[in-house]
């Protein structure tokens, strides 16, 4: 994930002016990578980008996902919706998965003026109230990239701004599911918040998911949450 500064301080500070301005929501503070370190969960999550071919949607991943009811967050970018209604109906529907909200089309948020990067964040967000009821609250920023306006903007919007801590790797095709899942179970501890994507692009991801479920987490007494179930966690007992 990368953290990156505005280039002009002066359009930044007017921007942010202009913000402020706006009627706010409860404003969340800080950009979340996990969850309580007590907690004897993770959450696994992922995320729903466009995609130039295929059908963006990892089905055998998501039978899956709903054939063993495993708590998961998705992240849907605007474009991605529009394109799959049908899922998005299906997975709103489902009561142990959470949905969340990608940018409307997938941009390099530290790029774009405050305005801009408002239109970006609340595309999808004001398409999932407008046409399926939903009022989605938790926002996690096209390629983990945000500057001080990304912050500021997602505040002044009243959404949580989820990162991870564990980034698995799944798109890469050079990595082999043995490799995805070394690297994620190495580093898999109470509380993490973990990335994987489910529009098809991580071709090992419902292989590692299922090994992952199966056997790493157990193993470590850890279980699958979504990313409010791993927030709100305070047990210590799994």
């Amino acid at each position: 994930m990368r953290r990156l500064s505005p280039i002009r301080v002066l359009p930044y500070l007017l921007s942010l002016m202009v913000l402020e301005l706006m009627p706010s929501p409860p404003i969340f503070a800080q950009v979340i990578t996990a969850g309580p370190p007590a907690c004897p969960g993770v959450a696994l999550t992922f995320d729903l980008c466009p995609v130039r071919k295929g059908s963006g949607y990892d089905q055998p991943l998501m039978d899956y996902l709903i054939a063993h009811r495993i708590p998961a967050t998705f992240f849907m970018s605007g474009k991605w919706i529009a394109k799959h209604d049908t899922q998005v109906e299906q997975l709103l529907g489902l009561e142990f998965f959470e949905v969340g909200t990608h940018g409307e089309v997938h941009a390099h948020l530290p790029l774009h003026e405050a305005d801009e990067q408002r239109a970006e964040i609340l595309g999808p967000v004001t398409l999932l109230q407008e046409h399926y009821g939903h009022q989605a609250r938790l926002f996690r920023p096209p390629y983990g990239e945000y500057n001080d306006v990304t912050v500021a903007v997602v505040k002044l919007l009243g959404l949580q701004f989820i990162q991870w801590n564990i980034e698995s790797g799944d798109p890469d095709p050079t990595l082999s599911a043995e490799q995805i899942l070394a690297r994620v179970s190495r580093r898999a501890k109470p509380g993490s918040i973990i990335v994987f994507h489910a529009n098809g692009k991580g071709k090992q991801t419902r292989h590692v998911v299922e090994r992952l479920t199966r056997e790493t987490l157990p193993a470590k007494q850890l279980r699958p949450m979504t990313v409010t179930e791993l927030l709100d966690c305070t047990s210590q007992t799994p």
